[in-house]
């Protein structure tokens, strides 16, 4: 009698278990709409998943819908006060494009990660075996018998291309200080005394990595959140932090249908204590990019998004800007883009001159401050955001135009809940 009962009671259990995995339920209806072209870039989208549904990303599945065929696509759920859901939609080259998913309850679908990877001192984001980016969390020191002031921490080595080209440099000889893609200060007025957190080798600043707020890894992007202090070097030896900065990087999945893929920046600064700080004005300052030195004059080129090029468009405004070049017998770059809402927009460039050293070394940087100054206020916060598009191959005006657009102002997105 026991044993049947048994048996019927394992039977059941069974039964629900097959039930639970495979029960579906449509969830909500989901349009994105392109209005303008999008030159078949792959664009990162989100909408509030609150708003849709309080179920766990363990328990979601998104579906494209397209010509009748339900195909799983990765998501990725960014928790916090209010969940978004992440997910990237591959656009077509037509405008008034609309895309058609299906939110759907169900055991989640597992996909392919972007992670990223700490060890001996870097963060490595990655999809597999393709790097993309790599974040010093550990001061790099200056080659032997130079000045150790030049030492650094808090940057990025290599940017790499889709195809594994290095697109950054790190302490050239004619610029130690120069690290990657990296964001320092130059002039700034703290507490009666002007300090250069830009040219570390005066020692009266330097900028810090302190501590990972967040690493997140995912489907759609890796990211990660670091605590940077904008450390200030007094005269009496003391040392202060001035500027807490909070820097997020995040990574997108690289293009399957091109060699593209995404690097947002975003930058939340705010005074470490009741002394306020002053960014004043100057030429180069900012979120700055020493490229590869594979690029010189005669193999490289700029194209600002006012249509100037690398004769003119130094001290020019700009909301985005094209650095490309030839390397390694292909073609590559970035387009490097500007939100609306940073301070000063659209940005003042600083583009190195053609004869920079002759031969034409490359290096760009949107700089806010370039002709006025940032006063920053304790007990505020001030944020920059800022768009990498990386590449092989080459981007024309029209394409990094429309890939800004959709940056500044993303796709129309309707949700249609099921009743």
């Amino acid at each position: 009698m026991l044993s049947h009962l048994s048996s019927k009671i394992s039977a059941l259990a069974l039964f629900c278990l097959i039930a639970t995995d495979s029960f579906s339920q449509k969830i909500a209806s989901i349009e994105v709409e392109f209005p303008k072209t999008a030159y078949g870039l792959e664009m990162p989208v989100s909408v509030n998943l609150d708003e849709i549904t309080y179920l766990s990303d363990t328990l979601l599945n998104l579906y494209n819908i397209t010509g009748g065929q339900r195909k799983a696509i990765p998501f990725q759920v960014e928790p916090g006060g209010t969940r978004l859901l992440h997910w990237i939609v591959a656009a077509g080259s037509g405008s008034g494009e609309k895309h058609q998913f299906e939110l759907v309850q169900e055991k989640a679908i597992p996909f392919p990660q972007v992670t990223a990877s700490a060890g001996d001192g870097v963060l490595k984001i990655h999809k597999g075996d393709q790097d993309l980016i790599q974040y010093y969390f550990k001061t790099l020191y200056p080659p032997e018998g130079v000045n150790e002031a030049y030492k650094r921490s808090g940057f990025i080595h290599p940017l790499w291309s889709p195809y594994g080209q290095v697109l950054t440099r790190i302490q050239p000889p004619d610029h130690y200080h120069h690290y990657g893609i990296w964001n320092p200060w130059t002039q700034v007025e703290y507490e009666g005394e002007r300090i250069d957190f830009w040219n570390i080798n005066s020692r009266q600043g330097t900028v810090r990595f302190a501590n990972f707020v967040t690493v997140q890894d995912g489907p759609v992007f890796s990211e990660f959140k670091a605590l940077h202090e904008h450390v200030v070097f007094k005269k009496s030896g003391e040392e202060k932090v001035a500027l807490n900065e909070v820097q997020g990087v995040r990574v997108y999945r690289p293009q399957e249908s091109q060699p593209f893929f995404i690097v947002d920046f975003n930058i939340e600064m705010n005074c470490a204590d009741e002394s306020p700080f002053k960014i004043l004005e100057y030429r180069y300052a900012g979120l700055g990019w020493r490229t590869t030195e594979k690029w010189d004059n005669k193999n490289s080129m700029v194209l600002t998004s006012e249509g100037l090029t690398r004769k003119d468009a130094d001290g020019s405004k700009a909301r985005w800007c094209i650095v490309q070049g030839a390397i390694d017998d292909d073609y590559a770059g970035v387009v490097m883009m500007s939100f609306p809402t940073n301070y000063n927009f659209p940005e003042l460039l600083r583009i190195w001159p053609e004869n920079q050293y002759d031969r034409g070394d490359m290096f760009a940087n949107f700089c806010p401050t370039k002709d006025m100054d940032w006063l920053l206020h304790p007990r505020q916060k001030y944020v920059l955001r800022y768009r990498f598009l990386v590449y092989n191959g080459r981007v024309d005006m029209e394409k990094a135009e429309n890939a800004w657009h959709y940056y500044a102002w993303p796709p129309e997105i309707t949700v249609k809940k099921v009743q």
